[in-house]
């Protein structure tokens, strides 16, 4: 068993009043972090995008729908995603699970999807954004975007923006809400976010691991700039979940990328000499502790890496107010909408 849990004092009348020390390991395995927090996940509503099987996402799922009230897995294909939803119905035969298909690379899909949300009866505690586009040749969307930021970015910037009702539902005096965003530690590689590119993609200029890290490099700046513009409303955190081989880093347009980083070998199977691997199991454990973990109740905005706050991993260009703020202000422009921070009726406007 690769957690511990040291019990330093219980009161049998109250969770709140439990002290637990958790000690995880490289090793721990996302369920054994579902386990952990198992009470902060009960009665939850959580939201996971890019479900697919022999990915994080899905095994992210397939944790919490062990102790979560509601689980949305979602997907661009519905036939997939019945295979995801089946396979964790066969594992948790308890678990409520919904399908949402879902398309980030769209704004009307992403749109489209969140209408279907926002027309569900429940609200939502918790949105992961998970999913990613191939990192692979130039593409452009239906919306004249490049397809890592428009996937990555673009889309679950506008969606989390559309479900922020759903998310505030959830607030009170003693819960907040959060969004996860599943970021890289390869951001450090890159440059940062190349603004003109965003809004000027030049299949000239473009390099694929380039536009990869600028991607993870946004999801960061993007948690850090949720969590200051809700002013605790909303906690969003970044996380590196580790070196892992899923269906999407082993995808055949993936491929010549992830050789060129370095984190496929010639041979096309991962490089051992140059990364600590972890497994698919291994890897979906910070998401879940970010999403979570109470200790980082009063750290709004944070980076994770093996389930503790990485803060001092940021690269500078991920972390620099100006660049949050002005990727804020240039993705409020893409989409032609303005993120505001509107509260449902019963809360409070002293919490948003």
């Amino acid at each position: 068993m690769s957690i511990s849990l040291l019990l330093i004092h219980y009161n049998p009348w109250s969770f709140l009043t439990n002290l637990w020390k958790l000690a995880f390991s490289f090793t721990t395995t996302a369920e054994e972090v579902a386990t952990a927090f198992a009470h902060e996940i009960k009665g939850k509503n959580v939201l996971i995008t890019g479900t697919s099987q022999n990915g994080i996402g899905w095994e992210t799922a397939r944790v919490i729908a062990k102790h979560a009230n509601l689980v949305i897995i979602t997907g661009y294909n519905d036939d997939r995603l019945k295979l995801s939803e089946d396979a964790i119905k066969k594992d948790v035969p308890s678990a409520n699970i919904r399908r949402l298909t879902l398309d980030l690379s769209s704004l009307a899909a992403v749109r489209k999807a969140a209408a279907e949300v926002n027309a569900y009866s429940e609200p939502i505690h918790v949105l992961i954004h998970n999913a990613a586009a191939a990192v692979g040749p130039f593409k452009l969307t239906v919306d004249g975007l490049e397809s890592q930021i428009a996937t990555d970015h673009v889309g679950p910037f506008l969606f989390t923006k559309l479900l922020a009702a759903k998310l505030l539902a959830t607030k009170t005096p003693s819960y907040t809400p959060r969004v996860v965003f599943v970021s890289s530690g390869a951001h450090n590689f890159g440059p940062g976010v190349d603004f003109t590119a965003i809004t000027h993609p030049n299949s000239e200029t473009y390099n694929s691991a380039v536009a990869y890290f600028a991607a993870k490099s946004a999801n960061i700046l993007t948690a850090i700039e949720l969590s200051k513009r809700s002013q605790g409303a909303i906690n969003a955190y970044s996380l590196h979940p580790g070196v892992i081989l899923t269906n999407l880093s082993s995808k055949e347009e993936s491929l010549s990328t992830m050789q060129e980083m370095g984190i496929l070998g010639p041979d096309g199977l991962p490089n051992t000499e140059k990364f600590q691997w972890k497994t698919i199991a291994q890897g979906a454990a910070t998401t879940v502790a970010a999403a979570f973990d109470p200790r980082i109740n009063d750290k709004p905005g944070s980076y994770l890496n093996d389930w503790q706050l990485a803060n001092e991993a940021v690269a500078a260009h991920s972390s620099d107010p100006v660049n949050t703020e002005r990727l804020w202000k240039i993705t409020e422009e893409i989409i032609g909408e303005k993120f505001i921070f509107e509260a449902p009726a019963h809360v409070p406007r002293s919490l948003i």
